[in-house]
């Protein structure tokens, strides 16, 4: 049985998402170069699904003025991120994006591949207590699995994607459990369904930041 909503255990989580998310490691350069860019400093940063905890690794290696809040609903992923993270004096608070209550609290809020599990009110109420978290002026930044605009798009993006899957595990029963996960397990919305959200839920500035296959990076300035 899994210990979190992602198709791997955190104990093998790292290892083989890189198999399942193409350019997995890209999103977490997109992400910090973003943040470099703001000009930002004693930046308060709340990874909301931060999994192992890798983003906050990344961050603290890159730069040491970032104070770290992390949550995520399995106990099990934050476990694992406490022992990548041993000593860097992180916050680690148990919860899913739609039962946080922060209130302008942090100049960077992250969502990496979390919010794609959630219903529509859900996914609407995850969103809103992300931008509630954030001060004024701050930046949220999410990553997610995606739909295509139209159905025919959509077939050739999923051809796509089973096609990288496929390479990367040569065994077909795992690579149709994890496509028979898309509209069941995990309920992607289009590129442009992110950005009515994200104005929905009271962002002016809506952007996107990276795409490619299945998957996209949105980011959106509280003001």
């Amino acid at each position: 049985m899994k210990d979190n909503s992602s198709a791997y255990n955190s104990n093998v989580y790292d290892q083989s998402i890189v198999n399942t998310l193409p350019y997995y490691s890209e999103y977490f350069k997109q992400i910090i170069d973003l943040v470099d860019k703001t000009g930002f400093k004693d930046i308060k940063w709340l990874d909301t699904g931060c999994g192992t905890g890798t983003l906050a690794q990344l961050v603290l290696t890159h730069r040491k003025d970032v104070a770290f809040t992390l949550c995520d609903p399995s106990e099990n992923m934050l476990e694992e991120a406490k022992a990548k993270l041993s000593d860097s004096g992180i916050s680690y608070i148990n919860k899913c994006s739609q039962e946080l209550n922060f209130k302008d609290e942090f100049d960077v809020v992250t969502a990496v591949q979390c919010h794609h599990y959630l219903d529509k009110e859900q996914r609407e109420q995850a969103t809103r207590n992300c931008f509630n978290a954030l001060k004024d002026k701050g930046i949220f930044i999410t990553f997610e699995n995606i739909r295509m605009s139209t159905e025919e798009s959509d077939r050739i993006a999923l051809d796509r994607w089973t096609d990288f899957i496929r390479q990367n595990f040569q065994d077909e029963e795992k690579v149709r459990n994890h496509v028979a996960r898309r509209g069941v397990e995990v309920h992607p919305i289009t590129i442009e369904e992110h950005l009515e959200l994200l104005k929905k839920c009271g962002f002016t500035s809506v952007n996107l930041l990276w795409t490619s296959y299945l998957q996209a990076g949105f980011w959106a300035i509280k003001n």
